[in-house]
């Protein structure tokens, strides 16, 4: 079992979790390539489809990177806890992306769900950090 059935079959068991949506490839014969399927995910948080997204790719990096190109859009490659705790509470990221070939299944389950607990605090000194990014995403100045 490949780490993204692992954890969307993890998820699903989750009683924080209403709904997993799995926007990626149903066998390994589909090629689709992978900013496709980052893009699309990212979009559904985006439109207020889904809350957060988690995507895997070989690294995470591509994913993240994809997926930040949705406007709206905050996604981070994490793989300690430290990182994950900061992804959302300084950062408010809504997108985590992993990497099959850098985490062990087991590790990333429990970065999941420490993922899944943290909310972000709009009235923390990061908010206002939060604001200047997603402000330039908007006008394009500061």
């Amino acid at each position: 079992m490949n780490l993204k059935d692992f954890i969307r079959d993890q998820l699903q068991d989750d009683p924080r979790v209403g709904e997993v949506l799995d926007f990626g490839v149903a066998d390994a014969g589909d090629k689709t390539e992978y900013p496709i399927i980052c893009i699309k995910a990212a979009e559904a948080v985006a439109r207020g489809d889904a809350d957060r997204a988690v995507l895997f790719g070989g690294t995470g990096l591509g994913e993240a990177i994809s997926a930040n190109k949705v406007r709206g859009i905050r996604a981070v490659v994490a793989h300690d806890p430290y990182s994950i705790e900061r992804s959302i509470l300084s950062n408010n990221c809504q997108v985590l992306c992993l990497g099959e070939r850098v985490i062990a299944p087991e590790l990333a389950d429990r970065i999941v769900r420490q993922w899944l607990g943290y909310e972000f605090d709009p009235s923390s000194p990061s908010a206002q950090k939060v604001s200047l990014i997603t402000a330039y995403e908007e006008n394009g100045h500061l």
